[in-house]
């Protein structure tokens, strides 16, 4: 099971979130949250951890399918994506992939979401090449 679509950008953190959203949505997906856990920590903890943002992305009309389907799909959403600066300069990016999603709760065997699945996969495969 593939956990992440995984890429590098060499842009600045703001370049980089705004580069990723952008390609989040013309696939029709917005994002809900932003959690700075570099600040986060540091404030919390007075702990210092590299640039790590995760954003929390929903494609409305894929939520609406499984939300109708079977309402504890909200344990899983959004849909994570992570931007962390990399060792090497830029910021690395990492994009759920749907088959931990659907694996997380047992709902592989289910054709419903097999379905919603499939339409998830294929519009974050377009993401995740659009920006490689």
């Amino acid at each position: 099971m593939q956990m992440s679509f995984d890429l590098h950008l060499d842009l600045g953190l703001e370049e980089t979130i705004d580069t990723v959203s952008a390609a989040l949505k013309v696939e029709g997906f917005g994002i809900l949250t932003r959690i700075d856990v570099h600040s986060t920590f540091k404030e919390k903890l007075d702990e210092d951890f590299r640039e790590y943002v995760m954003l929390g992305s929903c494609n409305p009309k894929i939520a609406w399918k499984a939300f109708n389907h079977d309402a504890r799909v909200g344990l899983l959403l959004p849909c994570n994506v992570i931007v962390q600066a990399a060792d090497s300069g830029g910021y690395d990016v990492s994009i759920i992939h749907p088959d931990l999603l659907l694996g997380a709760m047992g709902f592989a065997d289910d054709p419903v979401f097999a379905e919603i699945h499939e339409e998830a996969l294929a519009k974050l495969e377009k993401v995740a090449n659009s920006l490689s």
